[in-house]
């Protein structure tokens, strides 16, 4: 389900605020969270990096001014915001501790810490620390106190800047790649379409700007050119060290409610994008980075460490999976890897299952392949045998593939099964094969057809038993089926038909009334009218065995063929006899 943002209630004299709600409750399996609240975080006059990022006396005066001739009216606040991020694009910090003491809204101290805290993921140097330390104290000082969307906005930024780092992922195409991204990710989650459609185009709103407010930052102030290299681990240490020095700051003014929400906002873009990721971005400095701000939001009191695993197992983000395994570990969590491989196999994440199996230590497969047999997957089947799963499980799986009609994976299941174990299980493997509705008999017609125990006598005898009731708790309708079709006593009367089917015929011959005389008719032809629909409904049944019932029908027809043949013949044999006899226009019709 998802929730409409609702507008932040501040004082009537900026009603045109820039802050606009960004929630998604329930995207993918997120819990209500509020990813960032979206602001004007560029100037309007769409100059690009080079208004931004030049630095010289001129851009100075130009921000000042600004600031000090509209007066701080109405939209003051707003000139604020973007005279403070021109001075932070420039770190002259000085200048900005300037600019906080001509706020006097308490709107103005909220959005300046929510763009200080946007500094923290670009800081490069020591000198850049202290500068952004001291600012971020003297905002709070002067009365800012909206730390919730700080840290929310800023957790959800800290992502986008990792994920930019990865080489599949540039400025150029990231507004297709997050179109994409949030479609795939919201086209299987609940709720309502209309609902879904207005939190995607929030979010996608919000990670926009974000990915633009990344290309500016990144920006050289001498070269204009864009620095999209990883950070250093220098740089890194200086990141999360600002991050903890603003969480010192905030105190008891961050729930944990709001650490949760802020590690949510933190996976969700690398959910998107990490399947995109190179091989090994997980062990590069910005996995670093985003490890270390999980672990300090974990320390806050995050507690949704395992449902944002999870998340990143269904959507095949092997890299956060990857992540979060570390996180938990470090901070001694407990993390569903089982139920996590149960995500990732129902969505063919073949990366992530074996990154769950190898670096999780996950080594029960059989809920994920039972669910794989049910649906039919075979991908997912073959992985999991290849991988190693015990005899037991695999009959589970077949009974599964069987009694679900998924025919392709209950043949290859039956190909790996030793026929040791066939024969041990085989009454409780055709009882199990039993589905459900009308096509509930399907998987035992299957088996047996298909000679599940690779000898003939040894299936039909598997059926006999139940249809005499030779084991317990057997299903009415199953024992009629197969008492009535695969039975001894169904090939009995079976070979029974077939005699009165004959003599019938030879009535016919002898003393039928009808101008066309069968005996004129050539011998072929005649036995082609005699049996042809027995020839047909062999045909059909296919497989490797015949039902017993039809078998014995076929082994009386070969018979009166003076064909020698035992009870024991088969239907194979039996047919190519048959068509021995018939007339070629007819064999294979």
């Amino acid at each position: 389900m998802f929730e409409q943002g609702k507008p932040r209630s501040i004082r009537a004299k900026a009603k045109k605020s820039p802050f606009v709600e960004v929630e998604a409750d329930e995207i993918g399996q997120a819990s209500g969270v509020v990813f960032a609240r979206e602001s004007a975080l560029a100037p309007k006059n769409d100059q690009g990096c080079g208004v931004s990022h030049s630095h010289g006396d001129d851009e100075t005066q130009e921000s000042d001014g600004c600031v000090q001739s509209q007066g701080l009216d109405e939209h003051g606040w707003v000139d604020f915001g973007h005279s403070l991020q021109l001075v932070l694009f420039s770190r002259q910090w000085s200048l900005a501790e300037s600019l906080v003491d001509l706020a006097d809204q308490q709107s103005m101290l909220d959005y300046g810490l929510s763009i200080a805290l946007d500094a923290i993921w670009f800081l490069r140097t020591k000198r850049d620390l202290e500068g952004l330390n001291s600012l971020i104290v003297k905002i709070v000082a002067s009365g800012a106190k909206d730390f919730a969307r700080a840290i929310l906005r800023t957790s959800l930024l800290a992502s986008c800047v990792a994920a930019c780092q990865s080489k599949a992922i540039t400025v150029g195409d990231s507004k297709e790649i997050v179109a994409e991204r949030l479609h795939e990710r919201l086209r299987d989650c609940p709720g309502a379409e209309h609902l879904k459609i207005e939190a995607g185009a929030k979010v996608q709103k919000f990670m926009e700007w974000a990915l633009q407010c990344i290309h500016m930052h990144h920006c050289s102030e001498d070269t204009h050119r864009c620095r999209w290299s990883c950070n250093t681990l220098q740089e890194v240490q200086l990141h999360l060290s600002a991050f903890r020095t603003f969480l010192d700051i905030a105190g008891d003014n961050l729930s944990g409610k709001i650490f949760t929400e802020a590690f949510d906002a933190v996976c969700f873009p690398l959910t998107l994008f990490s399947s995109l990721f190179e091989p090994g971005w997980s062990s590069g400095s910005s996995a670093v980075s985003i490890k270390g701000l999980l672990s300090l939001l974990v320390e806050g009191g995050a507690d949704n460490v395992n449902q944002c695993f999870l998340e990143a197992a269904r959507f095949g983000s092997t890299e956060l999976v990857r992540i979060l395994l570390e996180v938990a570990y470090q901070n001694s969590l407990a993390v569903d890897t089982e139920l996590a491989l149960v995500y990732a196999s129902h969505y063919c994440k073949f990366n992530t299952m074996e990154c769950l199996v190898d670096e999780g230590n996950v080594n029960s497969f059989l809920s994920p392949l039972i669910k794989a047999a049910e649906r039919g997957c075979l991908q997912v089947v073959h992985w999991f045998v290849s991988r190693g799963i015990s005899e037991i499980e695999m009959c589970l799986a077949l009974t599964t593939a069987a009694s679900s009609g998924h025919f392709m994976v209950a043949s290859y299941l039956l190909a790996h099964i030793p026929q040791q174990i066939l024969e041990a299980l085989s009454t409780q493997i055709l009882k199990a094969a039993r589905g459900q509705g009308s096509r509930s008999l399907d998987g035992v017609t299957f088996l047996l057809r298909s000679n599940f125990l690779r000898d003939a006598a040894a299936t039909y005898e598997a059926a006999d038993i139940i249809a005499t009731g030779g084991t317990n708790g057997e299903p009415p309708d199953l024992v009629a089926f197969l008492k009535e079709h695969w039975s001894q006593s169904a090939f009995a009367e079976g070979v029974t038909t077939g005699e009165m089917h004959f003599v019938n015929v030879m009535r016919v011959l002898r003393r039928g009334a009808s101008p066309i005389c069968l005996e004129d008719l050539p011998s072929e032809m005649v036995l082609g009218i005699t049996y042809l629909p027995l020839y047909r409904e062999c045909v059909s049944a296919g497989g490797q065995l015949l039902p017993q019932r039809l078998r014995g029908e076929l082994l009386e027809a070969v018979h009166r063929l003076g064909e020698p043949a035992g009870t024991e013949s088969q239907g194979k044999d039996l047919v190519r006899t048959l068509e021995r006899h018939m007339p070629s226009f007819l064999v294979g019709s």
